[in-house]
């Protein structure tokens, strides 16, 4: 009797994807419960090459940015290539190698390798986001031309991003995977294919 109170007490467990208010992939971005995300990258800039004139109107940029468009949201993340097959692919030939000099190399390039993950790990990229809400894929897409026009009008390099470049950057925010862009659109869509295919 206890046991079936406890469980009623728990009730459905909501997924990840339903507590984050996340649907599907729409044609230009991530439809969620209020509406469709749409990111854009934005290109950074190293300030300490430019002058305190050229420093203040990239502030001034992003003010007046946020200013036309305070819906606006700003997400930084880091920026890391994922060198996890390289290193994996050495380890392998590192254990398959009988010529003790050949050995020593393939370790010192998988050293190398994870010297260079760490550094970069310190790198960032910067994105924008935008929401559209009650708007058909044919609106979103004019509209979300506008705004890339207002980012770059106001000294901004951009972007939109595409399907595989959310699943990748998506990744990397949860920090789950750096190889997002290769995982399915849904949940376990990939045995599906491999059912389809006859290969499972």
């Amino acid at each position: 009797m206890k046991k079936k109170k406890r469980k009623e007490k728990k009730g459905k467990r909501n997924s990840v994807q339903e507590l984050l208010g996340i649907r599907h992939f729409a044609d230009y971005g991530l439809m969620t419960d209020s509406g469709e995300l749409v990111f854009f990258r934005v290109a950074p800039t190293n300030i300490s090459v430019l002058s305190s004139v050229n420093i203040q109107q990239k502030i001034l940029g992003l003010t007046n940015l946020l200013k036309t468009d305070p819906d606006m949201g700003i997400v930084c993340t880091d920026s890391c290539e994922c060198f996890d097959s390289n290193r994996e692919y050495l380890r392998r030939r590192a254990v398959e190698e009988s010529n003790p000099k050949v050995k020593a190399l393939l370790e010192m390039d998988r050293d190398m390798l994870t010297r260079m993950q760490a550094e970069m790990s310190n790198a960032r990229e910067f994105y924008l986001v935008k929401r559209y809400t009650g708007l058909k894929p044919e609106m979103v897409f004019s509209q979300s031309n506008t705004t890339m026009k207002n980012i770059s009008d106001n000294g901004f390099e951009t972007e939109r991003l595409d399907k595989e470049q959310i699943k990748r950057l998506l990744g990397i925010y949860f920090g789950t995977t750096m190889d997002g862009d290769k995982l399915p659109d849904v949940d376990g869509g990939q045995y599906e294919k491999e059912a389809a295919d006859g290969t499972v």
